[in-house]
């Protein structure tokens, strides 16, 4: 009896949680969510791609290393989330171009790079989703210009995908095939 009580309430609970979980699944935050979900997981498997000798490599001395930009988009993940207002973690300093430097050479461990890219994925989503939508209209300063929230998370994730690029040519030019692209080469030669 208490097996049949037990599940009849589960079922109950999943009948009154469906249609909140799909009315959260809804609007701008679901949606931004979604692909910062996505390019989160190709950053994180191109990174894993890279070998450990190739993450100091750079095409030329003016520009960031890999793990130099993997250090980047972390940093820069606190920042633009503190600029949309959400409070850092403890420890995170991110006031100044010189806090960014520090980023990017305080470490060229994989294991350190990946943790950063991935603590950061986690502040950003979650501070994300504890925002309200009304919220999205707040106007911020945003490096001297007004612009919305919603503005801030758009140039965030604009800017995520625009290192996810530029660390696509970085693997590339080492002889490293993104891993989504290797699977899907793979795909159409077992298709053959």
């Amino acid at each position: 009896m208490r097996t049949v009580l037990f599940v009849l309430c589960l079922f109950v609970l999943t009948l009154v949680a469906q249609p909140m979980l799909a009315q959260e699944a809804k609007g701008f935050r679901s949606d931004l969510l979604g692909q910062i979900g996505y390019v989160q997981k190709q950053i994180l498997e191109l990174e894993e791609s890279i070998p450990d000798k190739k993450m100091t490599w750079r095409p030329n001395k003016e520009v960031r290393s890999i793990s130099e930009v993997y250090s980047h988009i972390a940093f820069t993940n606190y920042m633009f989330a503190k600029f949309a207002g959400a409070a850092l973690p403890e420890g995170i300093v991110v006031n100044s171009e010189d806090d960014g430097m520090k980023w990017e050479k305080a470490s060229t461990d994989k294991k350190i790079v990946r943790e950063q890219l991935v603590k950061s994925f986690d502040f950003v989503k979650n501070a994300i989703g504890n925002m309200s939508d009304a919220s999205l209209e707040n106007m911020v300063d945003f490096f001297g210009q007004k612009m919305t929230v919603r503005g801030v998370l758009l140039v965030l994730l604009s800017h995520v995908h625009e290192h996810l690029g530029q660390s696509i040519a970085y693997a590339r030019m080492n002889g490293v095939v993104p891993p989504w692209t290797a699977r899907e080469m793979a795909a159409a030669k077992a298709k053959k």
